[in-house]
Formats: structure tokens, C-alpha cells, sequence
């Protein structure tokens, strides 16, 4: 190769594939949709082969996804270093992609970017919604710059522990359990059970296995609004996390479950790589004491 790959073709990269199209990329980066395409194009012609599926959405061919975690680090690298020098006149600037489920999303970060939004004014950060089982692969694979991780296996120093996050069973507020102040799992047998199947299957199956009680879902249920609507609907109860609670309709309500199930929230950066200052500040900035939960009704 007589040229040399640049930081502006591998950022053109990784907005079209994050954001699915050229012109969202170039909405994303501040510059035309032309700029967006001549930088990708250049990039190919660099390397000697398209580098994505030219579609909507816009997809890495086989060689883009080879490359798109190192254009992903050298492109957080580069904001790292801009962060640096822009640090050294007090106080965090630039912007922090961080990943959440989304009951964390309803229940903790309202609170959490309001308290950052005061503490720090020049710094943004942007909020992505995934499931429990994505958001470690997200945060090592540059998608996002920190997350919050469900009962995270390794955590790196300077992670920050949100709390614990108990599973409640939801029901209608007409339920003949719904006033009492926790219900035994063996007692919603007789209810059609819906599942969701995001992360907190295995802390409901670990309940009912510890009651000795068969586990058997009626329906499985990817989105958590659908499963709310269908309990509000009296199709059935569910059990969910309490940082749900903010997603109820006025009639339902979540009481705990016994035996007790928690799951445990860590707000981190990744593991695999050094952390930007802006996301060390930002963490720095968390105080893992503080109620932020809103509590069941």
C-alpha cells in the first residue's frame, strides 16, 4: 500500500456501521454525507477491498468486521488523547457512550444523568439501551465507552457497585396477592407465568428451583413493555426486577418474591483497555451510596 489508512476513514467507518447509514453517520460526525463516503471509499481503496455492504441498513462486509475493533480503539484512543489535553483546563468535556438494560435505564440513570448533567455541564453523555447478555460484548468491543453490567463476572479497578436490584413479582392491582407484603413463588402456580427473556431469566428460574417449585412459562416475552401490557391486560403475572417499577401503568404493583432473588448492577469501563478521563471522571463522580432506586408502590 503507497497510502497510509487515517483516523478520519476509520471514524467514517465506525459511524456508518454503528449508525446503519451514511447519512445518519454524517448527522453523527458534524460533516456531509459526501464527506461520510469519500472517507469510506478512500479507506477502500487503501485497503483494496469494500469494507461495507453499501444497503439499508449499511453493513461491515467480512473484511469491515475484521477491522472494525481496531478502527474502533484507535478512534477512542484519539478521543482519549483530545480529552487529555482539554482536561487540563478543568473539568470533563466530549462525550460518553454508555450502555444499559433497560430497566436501569427507566430506574437508575434518570437520576444519575441528572446528577452528572450538574457536576459536570460540558460533558455529554449518550445512553444505549441493550439486553443483559450484550453489554459486556458492546463495552469490549469499543461500541460503547462504559455500561452497566448485570452480575458481572471480573470488574476493573475504579468500577463502581450500583447496588442490588430484587426481583418482585408483578401483578394487577386486583390480584388476591397484590396487597401482601411478599408473595411465595409456589403461590403463583395457578397463574399463567410470562417470561421475559432478557437477563433475569436464571435469577427466576434459581428462585423457583430453591422453593422446589416447577418452573413453567406460559408465554415468553422479549420486550418488557409488551410483558407490562399483557399483566396489565390480565393474561397472567410475571416476576421482574424493582427498577421496573418507573414502566407501570397505575394498576399494577411488584411485591417482593421469597425466597429473595437480586441481581447485582456494577457501573464500569471496560476491562480489556484503558479508560478515557472523561469516563474515569465521570465514574469518579458516582456515589455508590446514594438511593437512586425508585421504590416498588
Amino acid at each position: 500500500m503507497t497510502q497510509e489508512v487515517n483516523l478520519a476513514q476509520l471514524r467514517a467507518l465506525v459511524a456508518v456501521a454503528d449508525a446503519g447509514g451514511f447519512g445518519s453517520a454524517a448527522a453523527e460526525l458534524g460533516v456531509s454525507q459526501s464527506a461520510v463516503s469519500h472517507a469510506v471509499a478512500a479507506l477502500e481503496r487503501v485497503l483494496g477491498a469494500p469494507v461495507l455492504h453499501r444497503g439499508a441498513p449499511a453493513r461491515p462486509t467480512p473484511l469491515g468486521e475484521r477491522i472494525l475493533p481496531h478502527a474502533r480503539t484507535a478512534v477512542a484512543s484519539a478521543a482519549a488523547v483530545r480529552s487529555i489535553a482539554e482536561h487540563r483546563g478543568g473539568g470533563l468535556t466530549g462525550t460518553v457512550r454508555l450502555a444499559a438494560p433497560t430497566t436501569v435505564c427507566q430506574g437508575l440513570l434518570p437520576a444519575l444523568l441528572r446528577d452528572w448533567r450538574a457536576e459536570h455541564p460540558r460533558l455529554t453523555v449518550r445512553v444505549f439501551e441493550g439486553e443483559d447478555d450484550e453489554l459486556a460484548v458492546w463495552l469490549e468491543a469499543g461500541t460503547v465507552d462504559a455500561a452497566v453490567l448485570v452480575d458481572a463476572d471480573r470488574v476493573p479497578p475504579g468500577a463502581v457497585p450500583l447496588g442490588a436490584d430484587s426481583m418482585h413479582a408483578l401483578l394487577r392491582r386486583d390480584h388476591p396477592l397484590a396487597g401482601e407484603a411478599g408473595v411465595d413463588v409456589a403461590d403463583l402456580e395457578d397463574d399463567d407465568f410470562l417470561l421475559s427473556e432478557g437477563g433475569c431469566e436464571r435469577h427466576i428460574r434459581d428462585a423457583y428451583r430453591r422453593a422446589g417449585v416447577r418452573f413453567a412459562p406460559r408465554h415468553r416475552i422479549r420486550d418488557l413493555n409488551t410483558l407490562i401490557g399483557m399483566v396489565h391486560a390480565g393474561v397472567g403475572v410475571s416476576v421482574m426486577p424493582a427498577l421496573a417499577q418507573p414502566m407501570l401503568p397505575p394498576d399494577c404493583v411488584l411485591v417482593p418474591i421469597r425466597p429473595a432473588a437480586h441481581r447485582t448492577l456494577t457501573l464500569t469501563g471496560p476491562a480489556g483497555r484503558p479508560w478515557s478521563p472523561a469516563v474515569t471522571g465521570l465514574l469518579a463522580a458516582v456515589h455508590p451510596g446514594r438511593d437512586r432506586s425508585a421504590a416498588p408502590r
